[in-house]
């Protein structure tokens, strides 16, 4: 059995969970207390959900959500202009060789759920998913 076998599949590693996870903490923390001093981050809330770390540990993608979802566009901007100042505060707090690089996104993911549902529900959706519910109570009728 391969080593590297869920790195292979594209999960990550448990260090990369790991580093993630520790990352995600401090910046959570950093942004919570008020550290940094520009005039969006100071009017929002921003909540960091998530953390995703390269394999090489040179790269962390943070996402990030401004409570209520607005601005977010203007935060994820102001926080990628601070990115340096949040590499070197997240960096004093932790003991690491490298650092990784912030790259901030803005996480979507609830939309992506909210989409997908409203897909699910639309009435040709419907139809189809009662359709494959028949068949495969036809299919266990036979046997």
């Amino acid at each position: 059995m391969s080593r590297f076998k869920d790195e292979a599949q594209g999960m990550p590693s448990q260090r990369q969970l790991r580093v993630g996870e520790l990352l995600r903490k401090e910046l959570s923390e950093i942004l919570s207390r008020g550290d940094v001093r520009d005039p969006v981050l100071e009017t929002h809330v921003i909540t960091v959900p998530e953390v995703r770390v390269a394999p090489d540990l040179k790269h962390a993608t943070v996402l990030v959500m401004p409570l209520g979802g607005l601005d977010a566009k203007a935060v994820v901007d102001a926080l990628g202009r601070h990115r340096k100042y949040l590499r070197g505060q997240v960096a004093r707090r932790m003991t690491m060789k490298y650092m990784p690089e912030l790259h901030f996104r803005l996480d979507t993911r609830f939309d992506d759920d909210d989409r997908i549902t409203q897909l699910l529900h639309r009435p040709e959706v419907a139809q189809d998913l009662d359709e494959g519910a028949r068949d495969d109570d036809e299919t266990d009728n036979d046997a």
